[in-house]
């Protein structure tokens, strides 16, 4: 019995090729029929004129029964032709029916995809609204002090040994200077590190409000190896205060490329379909920012065609069929404009 979600294999369509073998093999052995009556009748006027008077009643028969065949004839090959039709007809629809039907299963995989991340990255707003309050963080841009600072750093390393997701967390004063992190031992150079010019930084110092966030989209970082990351940062207030005076910015950064390929690897694929199906997390602009086969991440762009939609399926010019949808938001994220993708090649083309 078919699993719901299971894709639908080519049972319709070869059952319609099924009938056409058959209708045609049918329609053979009555032309082959036909073809030794029209030889019987045939040799029965020869015979008949042979007779003479005698053998008249008989020559009447043998036109009757050929005419007969002739229009066994004329049905045989309208019924041959006919047939032939409707199981082009059928088979069109078939392919249509399990084009659509395979179209809107890759888009429900690319909303699932797409929504997971969305799901994860909502957590890491909450994080980084949430650890902006920690008291160690706070008092390392309230009373600054080398003390201040090292145990704040201290703070920022209890978090990441619980939050393995994450690549470093940063604490920056108003002038951009970064005074705490939680790995120093990991990359040494980001302590002093002058971000007032990051878009990260310059968001968090503009947020509303302690319930407020900011999100810079997927990018390598060059202090942390070059990693990577996708950073959400907020302005640390006084006292932890939601309308506190800001005092500086705690830039978060998410481990992106072993997240994201979790997800796009871990799509529930058929075995048959894995490798002729490409998974695909592409930002608003169309770049690539997460690939199944690794390929085109942060280096290339795909050009999606929505039509305005956002979700929806439709084959291309090569003959892939794609699905595809847009980040529906998450709670209080509500997403970069991110597409989930996948992209299905026809057999033999990779």
């Amino acid at each position: 019995m078919k699993r719901v979600g299971e894709p639908m294999d080519n049972s319709l369509i070869d059952l319609t090729k099924n009938v056409l073998d058959v209708a045609s093999q049918k329609v053979s052995v009555i032309e082959d029929i036909n073809r030794t009556t029209k030889m019987l009748a045939f040799n029965a006027l020869i015979e008949a004129g042979r007779a003479g008077d005698a053998g008249r009643g008989f020559a009447v028969v043998a036109n009757e029964v050929n005419s007969i065949s002739q229009r066994v004839s004329v049905v045989a090959g309208e019924l041959r032709s006919e047939i032939g039709q409707l199981v082009d007809r059928m088979t069109t629809v078939g392919e249509d029916l399990m084009t659509r039907f395979r179209g809107q299963r890759l888009a429900d995989l690319a909303l699932n995809s797409i929504d997971i991340i969305d799901r994860n990255l909502y957590e890491r707003s909450c994080d980084v609204r949430w650890w902006a309050t920690d008291s160690a963080v706070v008092a390392g841009l309230q009373s600054p002090s080398h003390e201040a600072f090292r145990h704040a750093s201290e703070r920022l390393n209890v978090i990441l040994q619980s939050y393995t997701v994450y690549l470093d967390l940063w604490v920056a004063d108003r002038s951009g200077r970064v005074i705490a992190t939680g790995r120093p031992d990991r990359f040494p150079h980001a302590i002093g590190t002058n971000v007032s010019n990051e878009a990260w930084f310059i968001d968090a110092l503009r947020t509303r409000d302690g319930g407020d966030f900011a999100v810079e989209d997927v990018r390598p970082n060059p202090v942390l190896e070059n990693r990577t990351v996708a950073t959400y940062s907020t302005a640390v207030r006084r006292d932890g205060a939601q309308d506190g005076e800001v005092l500086g910015a705690l830039g978060i950064f998410f481990d992106w490329e072993p997240q994201a390929r979790a997800v796009v690897t871990g799509v529930r694929l058929e075995t048959s379909e894995r490798t002729n199906t490409r998974c695909l997390l592409l930002d608003a602009a169309g770049r690539i920012i997460a690939a199944s086969d690794g390929r085109g991440e942060l280096t290339e762009s795909f050009h999606l065609v929505t039509q305005g939609q956002p979700m929806g399926h439709y084959l291309d010019r090569h003959g892939r069929l794609i699905g595809f949808a847009r980040t529906p938001g998450y709670e209080t994220y509500r997403g970069l404009g991110w597409y989930g993708v996948l992209v299905h090649n026809p057999p033999g083309q990779s």
